[in-house]
């Protein structure tokens, strides 16, 4: 599949995907879990996208560096695949959706019911697994760089079910 999805029918939401791909030089989509091993540590814009192509999130990383070496894009992925991001960008969305699915929820529940209590953390990262998002990132030099790519492929995909706030 190619970064403008053939799934994707709706010319103008292909014009704007186009757009995006236009903005940076992305990498390859991967499978979330893969590229929050592959990302670089290094500040940049990362999107989320369903598997049949539809991209659901944009969000942007900084130089974060609160372990003392940079994280950039990784540590951001981290957080998200961690259930440590649960109230926050991408991992709330996650949330957000998985408890509004009653069938998720009673997953959920009977897991509890059978194996006891789980912390906040296991259900945001099985929120975020759930989804079977693909992951693509485009570096940038800084966190300023990053904020201003992030804001213009947010203006390019917020009328095309964009999940971000």
């Amino acid at each position: 599949m190619g970064w403008v999805p053939a799934t994707l029918y709706d010319a103008a939401a292909r014009a704007a995907y186009q757009e995006i791909a236009d903005l940076a030089e992305w990498s390859p989509w991967l499978p979330f879990d893969d590229a929050r091993q592959a990302a670089p540590r290094e500040p940049g814009v990362y999107l989320l996208r369903e598997p049949a192509g539809h991209i659901r999130y944009a969000g942007m990383a900084g130089e974060r560096a609160g372990s003392g070496r940079p994280q950039g894009l990784r540590g951001r992925l981290a957080v998200y695949w961690s259930g440590k991001g649960a109230v926050s960008g991408f991992g709330e969305a996650a949330l957000d959706r998985a408890l509004a699915d009653p069938d998720w929820v009673g997953e959920q529940l009977e897991r509890l019911r059978t194996s006891g209590p789980r912390r906040a953390k296991e259900w945001a990262h099985d929120a975020v697994l759930r989804l079977n998002l693909e992951a693509s990132w485009a570096v940038c030099a800084d966190k300023d760089d990053a904020l201003y790519l992030e804001s213009r492929v947010v203006a390019q995909l917020r009328s095309h079910n964009l999940w971000n706030r």
